[in-house]
């Protein structure tokens, strides 16, 4: 058969499903199968009891039922460790049940190789090997997928059923607790190695699922960058376009050629915004704080506001990342004054003090009803969060009627 015949039907080999698996996946196979290794020890363990047995032509019988046991628990104890790691790991899972039949099966085979072999008072065989043997990796599955306290309960308890077992094979009640009490001692290694697999599979699920978040998490702060630059360099110059055009319709109804002027300049605007819009696509555009400033004070002044601009010779001396977030700043709060207020008179004014870049920015002209920015808008929202990345923060303090203040503080590097 073909390969590609052999895929039509639904078939893949092996290596290729191995290829398929992700990392975490791959890890989850192999820690599952280091668990599983120590269930299919069973049978090699049995064979090797055997094989060095002084009185085998004695206990035929119990050779057999030994061997057949030890097979069904190997296969009972691959499926009980398999539902107890995937109840671990928070899958949805019947685990309880199979631990149950197979911790009732392993005492059950116990039971059976040490009541079909001959009398321990008599001859030393290999049946209280094998009924230890079957007890140990019967915990295996309750160490993975119980409660440790739980997981030793019951451990413990198939001891305890397994004693009477032992007293009528013939052994004494010495040998009998020697026996269990040695079983008991070695457990502990047992839960430690295969609950230790269980958390190793457990903590790399997470580690997968942390690092597939954080890419999440980078997608929707690429998806936020994008939408807060999209809202800073379209606001202001579409309220410019709109500013400009009725301009230039009242200008065109009047007959005055200034119309075609103005109109010009909205053409030179809305070029100037398909450059910014793919510049923000990039990813590559920053704001410039003393071009923001004069574009501001140009753009304010052609909606008949007067700016005053006090940058201060400070200004070209700030870290380029600073003066990029204030430009942000200058630029948001340009859009608010044309969109939410009306305007005679702002103030941008940078200082520095205790360390920090302190931009504020003033305007009159705020209706009595509370404006939506100072409410959390989208814009103000935007720049608070700019501002949070380098540790900076936006207030909006208390000022006079009809005036509306903000202050942006940035952390200047030592």
């Amino acid at each position: 058969m073909t390969e590609l015949g052999a895929e039509d039907m639904g078939m893949r080999s092996p290596l290729r499903t191995w290829r398929g698996f992700g990392k975490a996946k791959r890890s989850e196979v192999y820690i599952r199968w280091s668990i599983y290794l120590f269930p299919l020890t069973q049978v090699p363990l049995m064979v090797l009891f055997l094989g060095k047995s002084t009185d085998l032509e004695n206990s035929i019988t119990a050779a057999r039922v030994a061997l057949v046991v030890a097979l069904a628990s190997t296969l009972l104890n691959v499926r009980a460790c398999r539902t107890s790691l995937d109840h671990y790991l928070g899958r949805p899972v019947r685990h309880l049940r199979w631990m149950a039949a197979n911790g009732a099966f392993a005492v059950a085979g116990g039971w059976a190789v040490l009541l079909t072999g001959p009398s321990l008072a008599t001859s030393s065989t290999f049946t209280p090997s094998a009924a230890v043997i079957l007890v140990i990796v019967a915990s295996v599955p309750a160490f993975v997928g119980l409660p440790l306290r739980r997981a030793a309960a019951a451990v413990v308890c198939g001891e305890l059923l397994l004693a009477p077992a032992f007293l009528l094979a013939g052994a004494s009640v010495p040998q009998t607790a020697v026996l269990l009490v040695g079983n008991m001692l070695g457990l502990p290694f047992v839960a430690v190695g295969n609950r230790s697999f269980a958390w190793l599979c457990a903590i790399i699920w997470e580690l997968d699922a942390a690092r597939e978040a954080q890419s999440r998490l980078a997608v929707a702060e690429e998806r936020l960058r994008f939408s807060r630059d999209l809202h800073d360099v379209m606001g202001r110059n579409l309220t410019t376009i709109a500013l400009k055009s009725e301009l230039a319709v009242q200008l065109a109804r009047r007959g005055r050629p200034e119309a075609a002027e103005q109109m010009a300049e909205v053409q030179r605007i809305a070029q100037e915004s398909q450059r910014e819009v793919r510049d923000v696509i990039r990813g590559y555009r920053t704001a410039d704080l003393h071009a923001e400033a004069y574009g501001a004070r140009a753009v304010l002044r052609s909606a008949d506001v007067r700016c005053e601009i006090d940058l201060g010779e400070e200004a070209a001396l700030l870290p380029p990342q600073v003066q990029a977030v204030l430009g942000w700043v200058i630029r948001e709060a340009t859009t608010n004054v044309l969109r939410h207020s009306e305007a005679a008179h702002c103030l941008i004014r940078l200082r520095q003090e205790r360390g920090r870049a302190v931009l504020e920015l003033e305007n009159d002209g705020v209706p009595a009803v509370p404006l939506p920015s100072q409410g959390g808008g989208t814009g103000l929202r935007g720049l608070r969060e700019r501002l949070a990345a380098h540790d900076g923060e936006l207030t909006v303090p208390t000022a006079e009627a009809g005036t509306f203040r903000m202050l942006a503080t940035v952390p200047l590097p030592h």
